[in-house]
């Protein structure tokens, strides 16, 4: 029996067309919570830069696609960050190899080293606020938990070759979410799941980026919504309808998880 959803934000509980939660995906997580079943969110966000899902309440945050997991919105259950020398060689690489737009994510902060016009149209799309401009050496004695890297697919591995105990997940073909090697989504789902005293058999989640990918392979019913992308859906139990077509709602209706209508 599900006891635990886990539910990444953009493209799959807001969606990019409109930048809110349906109406329908509201009432669905309602619908939720008021039978006892746990609600997470699973995200690639920091806390701060949660900004899009209003008033809605969920029982937990797995934020930084893993590297960072909470309790309601204070109780830090888990974190981990990129190894410092990791964070040094990347700094290395961009003095003296070739430099791109980057963003240092920490606990209480996101420190950027410059903005060129794909940042400022992903954060945009993202609506994200102005994220700091300051150079990162400044800032990179403070553990890091993500790197928002804005290189391309073919930079991706040059790049990633100088940070051995890191890895890159990617969503969005403009940028990439650098996080401590071996962590994911479903390692904050398994963090979760014991914090809680929940079995991972009774657990769901739905996502539709690439850095969802482990998390609907690890749980027993992964579901892709409507507009994920092809690779995503591949891999998933379900794919269901799109954001703005109902596509929570109609999957959770479809598995019995809450009535329909």
């Amino acid at each position: 029996m599900v006891q635990a959803i886990f539910f990444d934000i953009d493209g799959t509980l807001v969606s990019f067309q409109t930048h809110k939660v349906p109406a329908s995906a509201r009432e669905a997580i309602s619908a939720l919570r008021a039978k006892g079943i746990k609600v997470f969110i699973a995200t690639g966000r920091h806390m701060r830069a949660i900004n899009n899902l209003g008033d809605m309440e969920f029982d937990g945050y797995i934020t930084m696609n893993g590297s960072y997991c909470l309790k309601g919105k204070d109780e830090v259950i888990y974190r981990r960050g990129i190894p410092k020398e990791d964070i040094e060689a990347l700094l290395d690489y961009q003095e003296k190899v070739e430099n791109f737009p980057s963003a240092l994510v920490q606990e209480n902060a996101i420190w950027m080293n410059y903005a060129n016009q794909t940042v400022e149209e992903i954060f945009e799309l993202l609506k994200f606020s102005d994220v700091p401009l300051r150079p990162l050496r400044e800032v990179a004695d403070e553990t890091v938990y993500q790197v928002i890297a804005f290189f391309q697919k073919e930079q991706q591995e040059r790049i990633m070759s100088v940070m051995p105990h890191a890895e890159a997940t990617r969503w969005n073909p403009m940028f990439s979410d650098v996080v401590p090697r071996g962590n994911s989504k479903a390692v904050g789902i398994d963090k979760m799941l014991e914090h809680f005293g929940i079995a991972l058999e009774d657990s769901m989640a739905f996502g539709d980026g690439g850095n969802d990918v482990e998390m609907l392979q690890h749980v027993p019913l992964g579901i892709a919504m409507g507009n994920a992308e092809e690779e995503v859906k591949a891999m998933a139990d379900y794919v269901t309808d799109t954001v703005e077509n109902d596509g929570i709602q109609k999957a959770l209706e479809y598995f019995g998880i809450i009535d329909n209508g």
